[in-house]
Order: structure tokens, then sequence, then C-alpha cells
């Protein structure tokens, strides 16, 4: 499975669709799905609009809980990246990220407040 980095600049807005929900691994028990460290892994319904373009809706996974994150809320993603995938005679492309954030979002600076 390759990874092809996504370059998010060139995407246009990006605004939260739907909310942050945690992932299941099996539907039939309800079990949640976990990253190789342990982490919830969350899905974000990602509306995409570039310029004169009509808007998309792509869901992205992305470990932890995305804090802030609220439907209509412009976001900003880090790390974000796309991969195909295929199982028998379905396929597609998924997304993930390393974080998802409200756009607004001020960094904190090291050290705490101050």
């Amino acid at each position: 499975m390759q990874s092809i980095p996504v370059d998010t600049s060139r995407l246009g807005v990006l605004r939260c669709a739907v909310a942050p929900e945690a992932k299941l691994s099996n539907y039939d028990t309800g079990e949640i799905k976990k990253d190789r460290d342990g982490n919830t892994v969350y899905t974000v319904g990602v509306m995409v609009r570039q310029d004169g373009r009509r808007a998309s809706v792509i869901e992205v996974a992305v470990p932890g809980e995305p804090k802030g994150v609220t439907e209509g809320a412009e976001l900003r993603l880090t790390g974000l990246v796309a991969f195909s995938w295929q199982m028998g005679d379905r396929h597609g492309i998924s997304f993930r990220a390393d974080a998802i954030t409200p756009a607004t979002a001020t960094p904190v600076k090291a050290g705490g407040a101050g």
C-alpha cells in the first residue's frame, strides 16, 4: 500500500462536514479501532472545495480525538496522505492525517503560557 502525500494548500477551504467519530474495526461487536500505539482512531468528514469547483466530502482517519473540531468549522489538516486499497472486487482511496485541528486554533508556545 503506497501512501501519497497531499498538498493541503492546493485544496482550498477545508470544513468539517461530519464531527469526529471513533472508527469501528468490527461493526458486529462494536470494537473500536486502535493504531499501533494504542490510540483510538477517529474519522472526520471533511468538505473540500476548490475555487470554481464543486464541494466533495472525504473521510479522514486521524489518531486520537481531534479537539475543538465541530461541524462547519474551518480545518487545518497536518500530514495528510492518500492511499489506494483493494479488497476483492472493491477498491477506493482512503485518507489519513497526523492531526486535524480548527484553522483558528492558536499554537501553544513551548514551556506553557507566558
